[in-house]
């Protein structure tokens, strides 16, 4: 059973540096795979090479051997298909060992096809250079090493090819067409393998990029926690201080006798109070006094109880609230998901005062919160940096934080946050002159209770 007091512990599952060793991860086991196909290709090409050198060119090769060989080989590529198929962590050793088997049979096979006289033996250049693309330096230098000492053991002991090295025929020479060949076949090759490792680069280096720009995200949101947690316990004697003087100011014949200063009174005590809350809804969200901060409720109830707590404290003039949740689910209630849906409505408020929308339902699994106005709406510039800390129109110093927040509290849930400006009329009404949408998802999943609570406790 989730409890509703792990809000942001079940969301923060995946931390920054956890999702760049995941991305390591998934760039070694696609390389694994493309290693597996590649030499399924090396299969194919060793099996038509043998098939042509005996058949067109007449050359005595020992044919079951090698074919013994290439049945070995293939039984290893079958294996390590079932093997890593599925999403597993491939180290420098395994890939390491997987190469070793592809310059093993190599070897094999050109021991039985000439040794060093075959053309095909400068094949052990691919398998270097794959290396050197996939296995860190010490591993890299060990294939090497490797692949030199099997080319000194196919020079002494391998029996060489009964073919003429009559360079002087050129192209007619067997050898040399060989040669033509086998350069051709590594070229195309690598330049097949390369392309496709150098796009997983491209990709890791991308997913890098965004995974180092969301942890900066983050420790900017924890400075602003840190921040936010320290204003607000310096604010609490002040606040108290107020409130008592005010209820003595109540008291007090010249503010009780005169209505009008008694009224101005009971609103500076509700202003004072909408203070408190605030700051309390701030020490919450900072992990102080948590039980009282999390509770349990229905996806209606607590969208209901955050519209009507917002409209309360805000001087909105229109304000139309759609609720067309179906499925009434127990959710946890808590102050960081309330204040999301506050900012999106506060960032609303101001660039429409006249009129703000809030629309929700619940669609394959999600939660989908629509926010509309009737402002200038988003420049294509703020549209293009969503979620970025400090894009903002109101040319004022913090702007931006509000919808920077919602993004970050939504991405941690597993959900989203996306933003468009609406033309003229969409809404229907023909005095709709656009404005613009902000609309937050998230999956039920990371909200909603799994279970019916015992005993009367989340």
């Amino acid at each position: 059973m989730q409890s509703p007091l792990d809000f942001f512990a079940r969301a923060a599952r995946l931390s920054p540096s956890a999702a760049a060793a995941n991305v390591e991860f998934a760039a070694g086991h696609k390389n694994m795979l493309q290693l597996i196909e590649l030499r399924w290709i090396a299969v194919v090409g060793q099996i038509t090479t043998i098939a042509a050198a005996i058949s067109l060119f007449g050359i005595a090769l020992p044919l079951v051997h090698m074919l013994q060989v290439l049945a070995c080989l293939i039984a290893f590529n079958v294996a390590s298909h079932l093997r890593w198929h599925e999403r597993r962590p491939v180290s420098n050793g395994e890939m390491f060992l997987a190469l070793l088997v592809d310059v093993f049979s190599l070897t094999v096979l050109l021991y039985l096809s000439g040794g060093t006289t075959n053309p095909f033996a400068f094949l052990f250049l691919l398998q270097v250079i794959i290396s050197a693309v996939l296995l860190d330096v010490l591993w890299t230098w060990s294939i090497v090493a490797i692949t030199i000492a099997c080319m000194a053991g196919l020079a002494v002991y391998a029996q060489p090819l009964a073919l003429p090295f009559d360079h002087a025929r050129g192209m007619a020479s067997l050898y040399v067409q060989g040669l033509l060949v086998c350069f051709a076949l590594n070229a195309a090759l690598l330049v097949l393998f390369i392309s496709r490792i150098s796009d997983t680069v491209r990709d890791k280096a991308t997913q890098l990029a965004a995974l180092r720009q969301r942890a900066a995200e983050e420790e900017h949101i924890v400075r602003m926690g840190l921040l936010a947690s320290g204003a607000a316990h310096e604010l609490g004697t002040p606040l108290a201080t107020v409130s008592v003087i005010l209820g003595d100011w109540k008291r007090m014949a010249p503010f009780r006798d005169n209505p009008e200063l008694l009224g101005e009174l009971t609103e500076m005590q509700t202003q004072l109070k909408r203070c408190k809350s605030i700051v309390s809804g701030i020490l919450l969200s900072a992990g102080e006094a948590r039980g009282e901060s999390a509770e349990r409720t229905t996806v209606r109830a607590f969208l209901d109880g955050v519209v009507e707590g917002w409209q309360a404290s805000r001087p909105v003039r229109t304000f139309t609230y759609n609720n067309r949740v179906a499925d009434d689910l127990p959710v946890a209630s808590d102050s960081a998901l309330r204040q999301t849906i506050d900012n999106l409505l506060d960032n609303a408020l101001e660039a429409s005062p006249n009129w703000v929308s809030l629309d929700a339902y619940i669609s394959d699994g999600n939660l989908v919160v629509t926010v509309r106005d009737r402002g200038p709406g988003f420049a294509p510039a703020m549209l293009a940096q969503l979620g970025k800390p400090y894009q903002s129109s109101k040319g004022r110093p913090g702007g931006g934080l509000g919808l920077f927040l919602a993004v970050n509290v939504a991405r941690k849930l597993g959900g989203a946050v996306t933003a468009r400006n609406r033309g003229p009329g969409e809404s229907g009404d023909p005095g709709d002159r656009g404005g613009a949408e902000v609309q937050l998802t998230l999956p039920m999943s990371a909200i909603e209770l799994e279970e019916e609570l015992s005993d009367g406790q989340a």
